[in-house]
């Protein structure tokens, strides 16, 4: 018996095979800008374990003919606001059918703050793409103080540096600042650069939302590579973009900042969404010195005639200043008391209220909708030459800015079902904006160098098997703003951690993700 049993097993280990998938005939663009070159890739427990020509012999679990199609390494989305979907839905379907494989949330100054707890969560629900994360500036301070415009004490500014401290030695890949939104817009930058110190101590790196997007983006880029330069941390400028009509035309000059910091040493980087289209919510129309004190203290403001009308002159300056004529810019994405509103923009649903159609009037339709909740909002707000001339830019990197969407819910941004696929159907093959090697380069290498993933965004042997598998000729985005519940199409394979997690078009159920914590 125990001879037959040995016998039984030689058996089996004689047949195991090589190799669990073989994707052969490939055009391989490795994701460094190097161009494309035919190869056969092997994959094995979860690793590229060969990229060459391999052996007809070599055997797989499975073999897959690419039949000269594009392979590439899974694409990496640096900026997503994952927090609340990825829980309800892990296997994150929006961003597996666009080709991504890994993302990093905790953006705009707002994360979770228990890492280990965080983790273990997501693990346990079973990932289907990898999620790593940064430690938020707005979500620190609140802990800490609230959301009050005071200046922080010695010993709460402590205490901040410690929860930083904590969050980089938890796997945090950096430190996150949101300026634009409370509580961060009434920090001096003598705070943050604190905090980034913490933050360099881990080689992790500084990502911001901007104080101002529009006519005073440059003294916001100024503020941020600041930052970059005392605190000795590498800078990625978060969603870089031009978002006021009447400084359109400054993209030239906000890469020359880039380049600029760049030669005096200071590492700094961007990414950006392909549309000409924001999201946010909508208490950024809304004059920073009524936010302060959160959510019933502006209500307050808002009860008291007085103060009202100072909050409603303050925000028609603010749309004097941007050269915008009403809120006709402003369409409600998601808004769960008010189903039917999704899909209106502001001056839609005043005109639905019966109210005169005026800016004036338009303020007002704010106020009871912000008596409600601060729903999503899509605002037009951008220039499609600002986009194209940030896109060619050899430091922006690609990313949507999007979360886990629950489909058909909802009148989200497409950018979180088509950014990836935009670019390459789009910008790339339509308009040949960028080249494919550059344009892959955007999604995988830079990302992974900026954020310290030392082994995914290239095709390297030894590397983690994120692999994309499609044609060229036939990826597209299908998500639309008036439709946008729609997955990208041409995707022949995705492959997280050497499991196949989509194969033509469709997921497959398989859950390969992983927490990805960061160590210096």
């Amino acid at each position: 018996m125990r001879i037959l049993t040995c016998l039984c097993l030689a058996a089996l280990m004689s047949f195991a095979a090589d190799y669990d998938l073989i994707i052969r005939q490939a055009r391989v663009i490795d994701g460094t800008g190097n161009p494309w070159f035919l190869a056969d890739v092997a994959v094995k427990n979860g690793r590229i374990a060969a990229v060459g020509s391999i052996p007809a012999s070599a055997t797989a679990d499975r073999t897959i003919d690419a039949r000269r199609r594009v392979l590439t390494p899974g694409f990496i989305d640096v900026h997503t606001h994952i927090e609340g979907g990825v829980e309800r839905n892990p296997r994150a379907d929006n961003f597996l059918r666009d080709g991504v494989t890994t993302v990093v949330t905790g953006n705009c100054g707002g994360s979770e703050l228990d890492l280990p707890a965080w983790f273990a969560e997501l693990e346990k629900a079973g990932l289907g793409i990898n999620v790593a994360t940064l430690v938020g500036h707005n979500s620190i301070r609140t802990k800490v103080m609230g959301s009050g415009k005071q200046a922080a004490a010695s010993e709460q500014l402590r205490a901040m540096e410690r929860i930083v401290d904590q969050a980089m030695r938890d796997g945090a890949v950096g430190f996150s600042t949101g300026l634009e939104y409370v509580p961060g817009m009434y920090v001096a930058p003598e705070e943050i650069i604190a905090l980034a110190r913490v933050a360099a101590k881990y080689q992790g790196v500084y990502t911001s939302h901007m104080r101002d997007e529009g006519n005073a983006v440059l003294d916001s880029m100024d503020e941020t590579i600041r930052v970059g330069r005392e605190a000795g941390i590498r800078v990625q400028i978060s969603h870089l973009k031009q978002d006021t009509p009447k400084a359109w035309g400054s993209a030239p000059a906000m890469l020359t900042r880039i380049e600029e910091a760049r030669r005096s040493g200071i590492d700094v980087t961007a990414d950006q969404y392909p549309y000409t289209r924001s999201s946010t919510g909508l208490t950024i129309r809304l004059p920073g010195w009524a936010l302060e004190g959160g959510r019933n203290a502006l209500l307050e403001r808002l009860a008291a005639p007085d103060t009202r009308a100072r909050v409603k002159e303050g925000m028609l300056q603010i749309l004097r200043e941007r050269g915008i004529t009403d809120y006709g810019h402003a369409l409600v994405a998601s808004f769960s008391a008010k189903r039917e509103w999704e899909g209106k923009t502001i001056k839609q649903i005043n005109v639905l209220l019966g109210r005169p159609d005026t800016p004036e009037a338009q303020c007002d339709t704010i106020f009871e909708i912000l008596k409600i909740a601060n729903p999503s909002m899509i605002y037009e707000m951008m220039s499609e030459s600002d986009v194209d001339q940030i896109m060619r830019s050899p430091y922006t990197m690609i990313a949507s800015d999007g979360g886990v969407r629950e489909f058909n819910v909802g009148n989200p941004h497409p950018r979180s079902y088509g950014t990836n696929a935009r670019v390459l159907g789009h910008y790339v093959r339509e308009r040949q904006l960028l080249a494919l090697e550059d344009a892959i380069r955007k999604m995988t290498s830079l990302p992974a160098r900026t954020f310290n993933f030392r082994d995914r965004g290239q095709i390297t042997a030894g590397f983690a098997a994120d692999l994309v598998l499609f044609d060229p000729a036939q990826i597209r985005d299908a998500s639309t703003y008036i439709k946008p519940h729609a997955y990208s199409q041409g995707f022949a394979l995705v492959v997280v951690n050497g499991k196949i997690a989509v194969e033509n078009d469709q997921v497959t159920g398989a859950r390969g993700g992983a927490a990805l914590r960061h160590r210096p």
